[in-house]
């Protein structure tokens, strides 16, 4: 295992423990509101990071994953924007949405297709060619998510809003993560996760405002306000930046294939935190899911 892979390993385990803290919260701090905290948080450390890198980069050797000494192009600025609005704003206002409206385990599952996601965008807009057993791990995967998600399922459901909702985070993300694959090339990790972070969190916080208007402040136990720092430390700082240093280092579809390790570690802190139950069909989903990713990546 190199250390790509074994960061690549925490980054799992971080965003696999996140889901149940971030279903926990959300009964003392409504949805956006936390988040929006969240990001100006993880988004204000960003910036500082980027800052104190600069000047270390201008007299020393610093990792490209930290710092890299290209000039932004006006593509590079353009691309900046629309993926601070795409991968940060939208993405993140339909993931923590989903998250509150759904089951732990039914969003980690849908999360868990976007190595296929990504794997079939690359082909649609970076026009890689897909072989058969691509598109058939894509199919597999899908189908899935329909075991998990839509037997019985209605718009009047329980859950399928919230499960719609992460399915078209999936599709933020994808974009995301494939947008930022060239800006990466030339410019570090750290700065691309954390300018897109700051473009798209203004927007957000904006959206996010009313909810911090009416927040009782006074309600969440001590340890809401913990949890809430260091999911911005961990799950948007610390992973976010081994997402993008390993897209950096070997790729974007090969980076997406851990993603979907994820929901294995979700349903598992869901069951013994929150008592969630896993079902035979939930299993199953998983199974059909992380089969279809294998196949992605299964040579022929």
């Amino acid at each position: 295992m190199s250390r790509i892979d074994a960061l690549l390993v925490l980054m799992v385990l971080i965003w696999g423990v996140n889901y149940s803290v971030l279903k926990r919260a959300f009964l003392d701090i409504p949805p956006q509101p936390f988040n929006a905290l969240r990001i100006s948080i993880a988004a204000g450390l960003f910036l500082w990071a980027i800052r104190r890198v600069r000047r270390r980069g201008a007299t020393g050797p610093v990792s490209s994953v930290f710092y890299t000494p290209h000039a932004l192009t006006s593509r590079d600025r353009w691309d900046l924007v629309w993926l601070g609005l795409v991968g940060h704003c939208a993405y993140q206002f339909c993931f923590v949405s989903g998250v509150d409206q759904t089951s732990v385990s039914n969003a980690a599952l849908i999360i868990g297709a976007t190595p296929v996601s990504v794997a079939v965008l690359s082909a649609v807009v970076a026009r890689e060619r897909i072989g058969v057993l691509h598109w058939l791990g894509a199919g597999v995967s899908v189908l899935g998510i329909y075991v998990v998600v839509g037997r019985g399922a209605s718009f009047g459901g329980a859950t399928f809003a919230g499960d719609c909702l992460v399915m078209l985070s999936v599709l933020c993300w994808s974009a995301y993560t494939i947008g930022a694959g060239r800006l990466v090339r030339r410019h570090s990790a750290l700065y691309v996760t954390g300018m897109t972070m700051a473009i798209g969190g203004g927007p957000y916080v904006l959206l996010a405002l009313p909810g911090l208007v009416a927040l009782d402040w006074a309600r969440p136990a001590w340890w809401i306000w913990v949890a809430l720092v260091l999911s911005a430390l961990f799950a948007l700082g610390v992973a976010y930046l081994i997402w993008y240093a390993a897209v950096q280092r070997i790729g974007a579809t090969r980076t997406a294939i851990y993603s979907n390790v994820v929901p294995i570690v979700a349903m598992a802190v869901a069951a013994l935190w929150l008592g969630e139950p896993v079902t035979r069909a939930k299993l199953l989903g998983a199974a059909a899911i992380l089969g279809g990713v294998l196949l992605t990546r299964a040579r022929q």
